[in-house]
């Protein structure tokens, strides 16, 4: 049962947590041991309370995920952790996390709390709301950076990336929806009625909309962001920006994957490739090694 929990908890998915550090990097506190030791904590607690939200996620679609091909194999659903265990390991992650979290710093006490209460009306209703269920999963991401920003008292963080995080979270969002809707076809109904509002073709028109502002946002911010270079060297990142949005573009359309993007990072060595070498730029640039 143990083992269940952990996997409920979706380690996996803690890739995304990651977002913390954006605010750490950016605002050139890489190196500074104090903000280095609150975003990791600060990173810590994100994964629990993140694993707390899909425990809850899992309870309240429990009937539904039996009847997806894939779902029906998580621990609830397969019934290799009881609803009861579920709901205390819930309420124990709850206790832990939230003093901890106000602890760290109160702004960011607030954000999880509000994390939660966003996630967890997402899990009730706004999942079930065509297109509020997508800007709902968005504001998560958004949040998380956030946090990261309180922990660091960013003081040169530019706005550019909040929205380049929106426009990127959206995209991924999307992506997301539009596998779902292919992997599921006429069952959508049982599993996820929100794809019922959803097809191909309107899928396909926002994924072009919001790729085309991830990069215009993106490059704003290597235009306009105030810490960064005179000599305008944080350009030079934009075509791995570009790289990799054009490869997640032909991972869903060309491989049909895209349903987890936790996987498809975690497994496409192109892509890992692209992240790493933009990484290694920005650091470069912004450091000025």
């Amino acid at each position: 049962m143990l083992i269940g929990i952990l996997k409920t908890l979706r380690p996996k998915q803690w890739t995304k947590n990651g977002l913390i550090f954006t605010a750490l990097i950016f605002d050139l506190k890489l190196f500074h041991l104090l903000p280095a030791l609150n975003t990791l904590a600060g990173f810590i607690i994100l994964c629990f309370v993140s694993g707390t939200v899909y425990l809850i996620n899992d309870l309240v679609d429990v009937e539904k995920d039996r009847q997806h091909p894939i779902k029906r194999y998580r621990p609830i659903a397969a019934g290799q952790v009881s609803t009861q265990a579920a709901i205390i390991t819930v309420i124990a992650l709850m206790l832990i996390c939230i003093p901890i979290s106000f602890n760290l710093h109160i702004y960011f006490g607030f954000i999880i709390v509000s994390y939660l209460i966003l996630q967890i009306a997402y899990s009730f209703k706004l999942k079930n709301v065509v297109i509020i269920d997508v800007l709902a999963i968005t504001a998560g991401f958004v949040l998380r950076v956030g946090g990261g920003v309180v922990l660091v008292q960013a003081e040169r963080f530019s706005p550019w990336l909040y929205v380049f995080t929106m426009f990127g979270a959206l995209f991924l969002a999307l992506g997301k929806r539009r596998q779902e809707l292919l992997l599921l076809k006429g069952q959508a109904s049982q599993t996820r009625a929100i794809l019922n509002e959803y097809n191909l073709p309107f899928l396909d028109e926002m994924i072009a909309i919001v790729t085309a502002g991830t990069v215009m946002t993106y490059c704003f911010y290597t235009f306009f962001a105030p810490n960064l270079p005179d000599n305008h060297a944080m350009m030079l990142t934009i075509p791995f920006v570009i790289y990799g949005i054009f490869r997640y573009l032909y991972i869903i359309h060309v491989q049909g994957n895209g349903g987890a993007p936790d996987e498809v990072f975690l497994t496409d060595r192109p892509l890992q490739i692209s992240i790493l070498m933009f990484g290694l730029a920005v650091i470069m640039i912004l450091y000025r090694f």
